[in-house]
């Protein structure tokens, strides 16, 4: 199987940099987004991956130009899916929302056409039935950043056809990425079914007045030679996240300690505007956070 004419559905921050991170490896890329005034939005955020390619991966002028003159953008989902190989949708990740696509998805798009979604919560399981094309359907995951963090975790469902998930792999390795295939289907794939208990187990310690931000963080730092602590990383995916998780789980177990670190995080930091790298503060201040000091990890 070969993929050459690729889909993103959905423009935002993941989004276009998916659509400018397949262009760039030489695919021919339509993205769609639901009004025109968030395609426009969605140019702007590619123009500006231009530099980071320059900046980031040493990519020349005339490399950054010809991979964005390879994409063209559609807010009429039939005409940009009209020739697409693969659709990597990466719509809002809301289950009504997407079953409503997919649906939509199943009915314009080429027999010829995969489907692979790029959600980090939901399964493919969950719409495999809406897409109309199960065997043709599966998980495509990227992490933020993609040009820097070029992992791809690709993961089947039980009625996903073997040689569609083999393809899938081979088209992540095509477009720069390290694949990292899951054979079966696991809520938050591999990175965040390692990445997720870290951060909770750190934010517990903290709620429980064990140990202080930075202490937990340099334990972690030096103990494992990791660049970053728990902490720090919890500043780059955003303390509105990682409370509207903390809460979910204390609404779900009625665990008193994680509503304890729920209105924790509520009070002490979202209310006081320190949200993470996003904001300038969170649980460090940015851009001079003190885990990059020379003399964080020494006595």
């Amino acid at each position: 199987m070969n993929f050459k004419n690729i889909t993103i559905a959905g423009s935002g921050v993941l989004g276009s940099q998916i659509a400018y991170q397949t262009a760039f490896h030489g695919f021919n890329v339509t993205v769609y987004d639901i009004t025109d005034e968030a395609l426009e939005k969605a140019k702007e955020k590619i123009k500006k991956l231009k530099k980071r390619y320059q900046e980031d991966l040493d990519a020349s002028q005339q490399d950054v130009d010809n991979a964005f003159d390879r994409i063209t953008f559609y807010s009429d989902l039939s005409k940009a899916v009209s020739n697409a190989d693969l659709v990597i949708e990466a719509i809002p990740e809301v289950v009504k929302i997407k079953t409503e696509f997919y649906k939509e998805l199943g009915q314009v798009a080429p027999e010829k056409t995969v489907f692979a979604t790029n959600s980090s919560t939901l399964l493919p399981s969950q719409f495999a039935e809406a897409t109309g094309r199960p065997e043709k359907f599966l998980a495509l995951h990227f992490a933020n950043e993609i040009w820097l963090n070029n992992t791809a975790e690709i993961m089947k469902h039980p009625g996903t056809d073997s040689t569609i998930f083999d393809a899938v792999v081979e088209f992540a390795k095509s477009i720069g990425m390290v694949a990292l295939p899951l054979h079966k289907e696991q809520p938050g794939y591999i990175l965040n079914s390692l990445l997720v208990p870290l951060l909770d187990a750190a934010e517990l310690l903290l709620s429980k007045g064990v140990a202080d931000v930075e202490t937990i963080d340099k334990t972690w730092m030096i103990a494992t030679g990791a660049p970053k602590g728990p902490f720090a990383i919890l500043d780059v995916v955003g303390i509105t996240t990682s409370y509207n998780i903390v809460n979910a789980k204390a609404e779900a177990t009625g665990d008193p300690e994680f509503k304890k670190l729920a209105e924790l995080l509520k009070t002490e930091y979202i209310d006081k505007g320190k949200l993470g790298v996003a904001t300038g503060e969170g649980f460090y201040k940015y851009p001079n956070p003190k885990f990059l000091e020379p003399d964080f990890l020494k006595n």
